[in-house]
Parts: C-alpha cells; structure tokens; sequence
C-alpha cells in the first residue's frame, strides 16, 4: 500500500482569524492577546548593537561566536550560580526551530526509537516535531499542579523514547515542574531530557530553575531572549548541557546552515549583558497579569488565577469557542481556546499579556458592566 502524503494541519492561530469581524466595531481596534508576541521594546543598547557589529558580511559560526556563547555561560552562572563551560553551549536561530527540528535528528543518532514524551498540556510544537520527523508523539499527563505524570508512561513506550520534553515555567499554563525529578527519571531510563525554559526570567513563585542544576549528564536546557529581551524578531536562542548531546546537535546543525545572523549575534550578547530591562519587563508584566486577571474574574464571573510564571493566564471557562467569541465581542481581545494546547487544555483559555497596559485597560474599559 502506498503511504498516504503527509498534509499539515491548519496552523492553530489561523483558526483565529474568523473572529476578526466580531471586533470590528470597537474604535482603537482588537487587542490581540493571543499570540506570547512582545510588543515592549528592546533596550536601546541592542539595537545599537544589531548596527555596529559588522557580522553582515560572513558567514557566522552555527554555534554561535566564541563572544556569544561566554555570554551565555556568564549569564547562566549570574542567575543560577552554576559554571557550564562554553564547549557545552550552542547558538539556535530562535526556539521554535530548536523544538520543530529536534526529534529529526535525535532520531538520527538513535534510530532504533522513534517516541516523543512531552507534557499533554503544553506548546503545540513538541509534538509537532515529532510529526514532522515521522516519529510518535505520546502526551504525558499533567497533574492539577503541574507536575508531569511520569509515573504514568507506558513501559512499551519508555522503551521507544528518543526524548522527553519539559517546560518550566509552562506555555499555556505557567505553572512550574519538578525539574529535578525528571532529569533523575530520564537518566534512570536512558532518555535524554530537554528542558524548555523560555519563560524562566518571569517566575513568579519561588527562584528561578533550571533542569542544569541537577547536572549536565543527560539534559539540555533550552532558552530564548525573545521573552526575556523582546527579540523575538531577531531569532536568538541557545541550548545547553551535556556535551555529548549539545556536540552532536551543534554538528549536524552546522551541516544545515542554521545560523543565527551575526547581528543578532551581537545584540544577543548586548541583551544578556543587561539584567535591568529584564527586570523592568517583569514589573510590566506582572502588573498586567494582575490586572487582566481582575478584569477577567468581574466580567466573567469566574476565578481567574494568577500563574506561577510567565506570561499567560490559563483560565478555566467551560466552553472556550463561547468565551472567545463572547470576549471579542464584547471586549474586542483577541485570545486562545485552550484546545490549542492539547485535548487536556479543552475548557480553558490562554490570554497573553503581551499588549502595553493602556491596551489592557482599554479592554477593561470595554468590559464595564458587561456579563456573560
């Protein structure tokens, strides 16, 4: 039988673009929360830095200069007191490519497995590289707080995992892993554990975690200046841990040409030489949550929860398609059914308080007096 062609499924946003005209009437236009896309602005420092570096005219290093990466490795050693040296430290273009790509070529370096394990809640691109790899992506379930089920994988398919994904603090629902307790159940069965911790720079509840605390051997953490610093257009990330893995990726990535351009190299180490901006992003952001929030619970009659990190707000509202249409309507917001994110994410929404506060108050104002 010939197998059928792969079609790609409807990109989860786009699903969105139908509830445009349920706005329209609002003088300032929609205020779109549903997409974690910054709109505060970069330090002007990096932007200085994109222009003055010269990096246009060659090619950069894939791994990323030797200038970027003791970057990384100071930064690292500033918010989490560990020393990972530069030889464990890699550049990607961005995240998203990191994870989209990822099982493609773990698979390569094990091709007697073909399973990804990753949270039944959690950014719709885990699995999805693992689609586009042609591999199994097996969804773990996720307890009331957060905490992955690990207990609850199959052995058939322990026995299949080229990889396991967590996310610490999570997208969508910002709650926070135990991280040490994955890295020792990856290393008790053999699975490399990538740490996704993007959003690491916005927790709120307790110090800030990283899976590396637990050890290089068997983990990579992967990270991202588009939440901290507000890149998200320049493409900056990096992953870092065991050697053995980060060598391996950084070779086969080097094969591919994934390069960060060398500008954005260059204000990537301008951005995290700078602490100040982050901290003056997570003052913007947690009073955004917390205002959103407030005016979610009035409007809606419902308890809307502050998350433990980053910046989304994970609201149960029971019928999610309603509660978007009804909040476009009435509040001309624009935000995410929480279907987006997994079966598991069915009844919930995901709001993004990425808009600057006068946008959010202008919704706030909207919704006065206004009930479901």
């Amino acid at each position: 039988m010939t197998p059928e062609p792969f079609v790609p499924p409807p990109y989860p946003y786009d699903r969105l673009d139908r509830l445009a005209p349920l706005g329209a009437h609002h003088e300032g236009g929609v205020v779109d929360l549903s997409i974690g896309t910054p709109f505060d602005p970069p330090p002007p420092s990096v932007i200085a830095a994109f222009g003055a570096s010269g990096a246009e005219r060659g090619y950069p290093a894939s791994i990323g200069s030797v200038s970027l990466r003791e970057a990384i490795s100071a930064w690292i050693d500033r918010r989490f007191s560990l020393d990972v040296p530069t030889s464990a430290i890699a550049a990607c273009i961005g995240t998203k490519e990191f994870v989209g790509t990822l099982p493609q070529w773990m698979r390569l370096r094990n091709p007697a497995r073909d399973t990804v394990l990753y949270p039944a809640i959690s950014y719709p691109t885990y699995a999805m590289g693992a689609t586009l790899a042609g591999c199994r992506a097996v969804p773990i379930p996720v307890d009331s707080s957060g905490i992955l089920q690990l207990s609850a994988v199959d052995q058939s398919d322990i026995e299949r995992a080229l990889l396991l994904w967590v996310n610490s603090p999570s997208n969508p629902s910002g709650q926070l892993d135990d991280l040490d307790a994955a890295a020792m159940w990856g290393r008790a069965h053999g699975i490399p554990v990538f740490s996704d911790e993007c959003y690491v720079e916005f927790t709120w509840d307790g110090p800030r975690r990283t899976i590396l605390e637990s050890g290089l051997s068997g983990v990579v953490a992967v990270h991202s200046l588009s939440k901290r610093s507000n890149l998200a257009g320049a493409r900056v990330g990096f992953y870092a841990g065991d050697p053995d893995i980060v060598g391996y990726l950084s070779e086969v990535r080097k094969h591919v040409g994934m390069m960060v351009p060398g500008p954005a190299q260059a204000a990537g180490i301008a951005a995290l030489a700078d602490d100040e901006h982050v901290e003056l992003q997570r003052r913007r952001y947690y009073e955004r949550l917390t205002l959103m929030a407030e005016v979610l619970s009035g409007w809606a009659e419902c308890e809307v929860p502050l998350p433990q990190g980053g910046f989304y707000l994970w609201a149960p509202v029971g019928d999610a398609w309603a509660f978007v249409e009804r909040l476009m309507s009435d509040g001309g917001a624009l935000v995410s059914p929480g279907e987006f994110y997994g079966d598991d994410g069915a009844g919930f929404v995901r709001v993004a308080v990425v808009q600057p506060t006068e946008r959010i108050k202008l919704v706030a104002d909207r919704l006065a007096g206004s009930h479901l």
